[in-house]
């Protein structure tokens, strides 16, 4: 796969869990036909929708098998791994794994926990970059995890390493992070993260993709088409219709991944919209507003 590739919708797979809190794995394979069926041009797995921190080693192998094997028989279907350890040695050998296994690129969230220096923040990027030979996208999501990334940092280390060609966005805003990524040499192309609040600004910016969750991807895959046709109003105005939605569910993390799955049960996709704790217990007024999405959306979301 070519760096160009990992372009357009990108959605973050959900990991679906019974009522008991056991990992349920046939509504697992729903979730990833569900976006593979939407027309996104790939997906995620072991991002923070995924709750990839509350999951066991042998729950994210079996995941990974799972995820691969129906992203291969999809084609032209790019299959994302994240790579979210802490210790360089570890994230080399989960990233070379995951590549082994037919990943077609990996998304690597640099390690946060004790503040590592901006030195060993880059070493670690480029240990992973050397190890694998695919497409490598570098997550910069500082509200979540307190780092700082600079755009010519990055540059830089593409100099040394052309694997790395993109960089996922969640800064608030994203839009200067965007534009700096692609001033200078090498040029870095961008993708846009938390749900894609400030998607319009960004792809003025010439952000080539969005990666939002996984429950109403068809939405997503709609704008992007008006994107791709240049009918500016039609992607503004579907934009604007599910900004109040993602503008409340955004405003924690553990509040929109319970959003996520609740909207995946009652569409029918999972049977239960069980989050492992600690979590986010919906109230009555937060459930009504999916019922408005649902019903705002549903000559969509079919």
């Amino acid at each position: 796969m070519e760096t160009s590739e990992l372009s357009g919708v990108l959605p973050v797979l959900a990991v679906p869990f019974s009522d008991d809190g056991r990992l349920d794995l046939e509504g697992f394979d729903a979730v990833c036909d569900l976006v593979i069926g939407s027309g996104a041009e790939g997906a995620l797995l072991f991002g923070l929708a995924s709750e990839f921190y509350k999951l066991s080693d042998s729950e994210r192998a079996e995941l990974r098998r799972r995820f691969l094997a129906a992203a291969q028989a999809a084609q032209g279907f790019a299959a994302i791994v994240s790579v979210t350890e802490h210790a360089t040695w570890l994230a080399v050998q989960h990233a070379v794994r995951a590549v082994s296994e037919g990943a077609d690129a990996i998304n690597l969230l640099p390690p946060y926990f004790l503040g590592p220096s901006a030195a060993e923040l880059l070493a670690h990027l480029e240990a992973v970059l050397a190890a694998v030979n695919v497409p490598v996208i570098v997550q910069y999501a500082p509200a979540q995890t307190g780092t700082s990334l600079r755009a010519e940092a990055l540059r830089e280390v593409a100099t040394r390493h052309s694997n790395l060609a993109t960089v996922k966005v969640e800064s608030q805003p994203p839009g200067r992070m965007v534009t700096e990524l692609q001033k200078g040499e090498p040029r870095l192309s961008a993708i846009v993260g938390y749900a894609g609040l400030q998607l319009p600004d960004a792809v003025r910016r010439g952000a080539v993709g969005v990666q939002p969750g996984c429950s109403f991807p068809e939405l997503y895959v709609r704008l992007w088409q008006h994107h791709l046709a240049n009918d500016v109003a039609a992607f503004e105005a579907l934009h604007a219709r599910m900004l109040p939605y993602l503008s409340s569910w955004m405003q924690q993390v553990e509040f929109i991944i319970q959003i996520e799955k609740s909207i995946l049960k009652r569409r029918g996709i999972i049977r239960s919209d069980h989050c492992r704790r600690p979590g986010w217990e919906l109230d009555q007024e937060e459930s009504r507003a999916i019922d408005r999405f649902l019903d705002d959306f549903a000559s969509v979301l079919h």
